[in-house]
């Protein structure tokens, strides 16, 4: 059986769904897990479940005794949840995500698509990912500087005005979860 086959049956028969797998120079075999989402769980924000060390300990005695009975070389192997940046793979991880801050990358620049309002060499855009009017995906961000703590804003000045950029899957090259760490702890979404 090929890696990849051996690797998600044993990751989804645990209950997890495999995110990623990754192997690197020195036989490291870094498989990527998560929680299995449903859209219409309903669950609250603070609800959330999290990938434990102890999911990764579980995933990672099976997967070491599948490896071994397949005879699959590896030096390390090494089991870990996608983390604060995770990468946005599919339309299903869109979905479960949708109105987050997100980091785009491009394949290639904008160009003369952008406007004005948009450097033309721009491919690196970060900001909330929205459903778009046409059903496709758009990021909506506003290029207004951010307000240091302590720091009073005039209430005469005008907002940066916000901008969107529709996009398709084969135009990007990558879309991560953009790496916030509040150390306030988790709020609930403007709107819950």
């Amino acid at each position: 059986m090929a890696l990849q086959q051996i690797v998600e049956q044993t990751v989804t028969g645990l209950g997890y769904d495999l995110v990623e797998i990754e192997r690197s120079a020195g036989g490291l075999l870094r498989i990527t897990i998560d929680l299995p989402w449903q859209p219409d769980a309903g669950q609250e924000p603070s609800a959330e479940q999290f990938i434990t060390v102890e999911d990764c300990e579980k995933v990672t005695r099976q997967l070491q005794f599948a490896l071994e009975v397949d005879a699959v070389e590896y030096t390390r192997l090494e089991v870990s949840s996608p983390g604060i940046d995770r990468l946005l793979r599919n339309e299903q991880d869109f979905q479960r995500f949708e109105g987050e801050e997100v980091d785009i990358t491009l394949k290639e620049p904008v160009g003369a698509a952008g406007g004005a309002l948009v450097s033309a060499n721009r491919k690196k855009f970060r900001g909330t990912l929205e459903r778009a009017d046409n059903g496709g995906w758009q990021v909506v961000w506003s290029d207004a500087p951010p307000v240091k703590p302590g720091q009073r804003v005039s209430k005469k000045r005008e907002p940066a005005p916000l901008q969107a950029l529709g996009f398709t899957f084969d135009e990007l090259r990558e879309a991560r979860l953009a790496p916030i760490v509040n150390f306030k702890g988790r709020s609930a979404k403007p709107g819950q």
